[in-house]
């Protein structure tokens, strides 16, 4: 036994500081998904139309992935510890005030700030692994981090529905954002006393470029924003309009990128690191594949509870299944995945591909009483694909990135998840609703109205995971034939 004297091991202290950052990383990744459940019952509590609730999910991940990229070079030139308590913090703090909120309009404006403190910490989670472990272990690293956040992504709609239903129909969505508290505060205590101070910035380079922050900040929003503002009621066309802001912006960004580099300055985004075949590849397929995850679960969701009448409690264990296959399989895939490499992760997205056909053929076809067991089927088998992408692609993708880059590198992978999340699920559940408001809206719809509507949301789906499928592949023929690319500075 340690006598309370002794300093715990180098190797225990890795290990319990990557506690902390997985678990903080699960709270994050809680809130994309749980609060899919309660959204009838905020709509039925506060009033909420289809844009506030379209906000309260996309919304959260627009905000998410406007702040990872200047927190995450915040956390590399600085310390990623502070800027990890300082996410935290205002994590919980807008927490407490979406548990409060007594109007639909002051809850969106809590959860966009939820949001922006969601992206100050996921990057330092990212960055910190990237610091704490080399080779093999990072894998072993990765593969627990994998089946942590797939346990949390696919569980989160049954735990809310189990807040919803202690806290009842009214008011007990407001529970979903109360438990974030007391974890939250736990979790700083942790932070302070685990993490390691030490930064891997190197001298020389510890400048921040806020322009060019701007620049980029301006090139997310106005990508992400049209597909937030679509809900597939009586949406304004003009917002399209925005993405001419995305291109304009994003030229502008680059441009001023090479330009400030080539003045020997340290720009927000090395573009070097998407020389690396694996870190270009691997962000590409995590990009389309949280395009197509989300909006899978936010989509089952409202199908079981208003097509079916489910209540949020039992629409969000169908879920389970998924959670733990993929759980299982991401533990066994960081593993796995040096020995296999991208053939892993193409294994994976032919097994959700699978697995999301059946969900949905069980969905429309099987009887009423029975269909959430068949679709609870559909979801063991994608959540046993699912496991063998996440973590396997999130070891090869920062595999060759250097240590000091990790927190950026990360965040921008993250940006494409968050920019994935908004546009895979107004995509998706904007297509549910247009067909159900074709029916006569949510009052008048039938049984065979929302069995179109979810065919045809999931339809989407099942485009996107086909696209991370064939960029696996392409990146799997691209390895065997040695077309890869080493980091460098220049």
């Amino acid at each position: 036994m340690t006598k309370p004297s002794e300093a715990p091991s180098p190797e225990r202290q890795k290990w319990q500081a990557f506690a902390v950052c997985v678990a903080v990383a699960a709270l994050t990744i809680l809130d994309l998904s749980k609060v899919n459940v309660g959204l009838p019952s905020i709509e039925a509590s506060l009033g909420a139309g289809p844009t506030a609730l379209q906000l309260i999910v996309a919304g959260y991940a627009l905000a998410f992935g406007l702040s990872l990229v200047p927190s995450g070079r915040l956390g590399d030139l600085k310390s990623r510890r502070l800027m990890f308590v300082i996410g935290l913090s205002c994590f919980t703090v807008a927490s407490l005030l979406c548990a409060l909120a007594p109007t639909i309009e002051l809850l969106v404006v809590a959860r966009i700030l939820q949001g922006v403190a969601a992206g100050i910490q996921m990057p330092q989670v990212l960055g910190l692994i990237q610091q704490l472990f080399q080779g093999r272990e990072r894998a072993r690293a990765f593969g627990f981090f994998g089946a942590i956040i797939g346990v949390s992504t696919a569980f989160g709609p049954t735990l809310g529905g189990l807040l919803i239903a202690l806290g009842g129909p009214e008011d007990g969505w407001r529970l979903l954002f109360w438990m974030n508290i007391p974890l939250g505060l736990a979790a700083i205590v942790f932070a302070v006393k685990l993490l390691p101070r030490a930064s891997t910035a190197p001298s020389g380079h510890n400048e921040l470029d806020l322009f060019g922050i701007v620049l980029l900040g301006l090139t997310i929003l106005t990508l992400m924003l049209p597909f937030v503002l679509t809900t597939g009621q009586g949406d304004d066309p003009l917002r399209w309009l925005f993405l001419v802001g995305f291109v304009v912006f994003g030229a502008a960004f680059i441009r001023w990128e090479q330009r400030y580099k080539a003045r020997g300055r340290s720009p927000v985004v090395h573009f070097s690191l998407f020389a690396l075949a694996s870190y270009r590849n691997g962000t590409l397929i995590a990009t389309v594949y949280f395009c197509a995850l989300p909006a899978t679960f936010l989509l089952t969701t409202l199908y079981l509870q208003q097509g079916l009448g489910l209540a949020p409690v039992y629409a969000g264990m169908v879920t389970i299944p998924f959670a733990l296959t993929s759980a299982v399989a991401a533990f066994f895939g960081g593993r796995l995945v040096e020995r296999y490499g991208r053939s892993l992760v193409v294994l994976g997205l032919v097994l959700v591909a699978v697995g999301f056909v059946a969900l949905l053929l069980a969905a429309v076809l099987t009887p009423a009483e029975i269909t959430p067991y068949a679709m609870g089927v559909g979801m063991l088998l994608a959540g046993a694909g699912g496991g063998f992408v996440i973590s396997p692609n999130q070891t090869l993708t920062l595999a060759e990135v250097p240590v000091e880059m990790g927190g950026v590198a990360g965040s921008m992978g993250q940006v494409g998840q968050r920019a994935g999340t908004a546009i895979g699920t107004a995509a998706a559940v904007s297509t549910f609703y247009s067909v159900i408001a074709g029916a006569g809206g949510a009052a008048g719809a039938d049984l065979a109205a929302y069995h179109e509507a979810y065919r045809n949301g999931f339809l989407v789906v099942l485009g996107l995971v086909t696209v991370a499928l064939v960029l696996a592949l392409l990146d799997l023929r691209a390895r065997r034939t040695g077309r890869v690319a080493s980091y460098s500075t220049d």
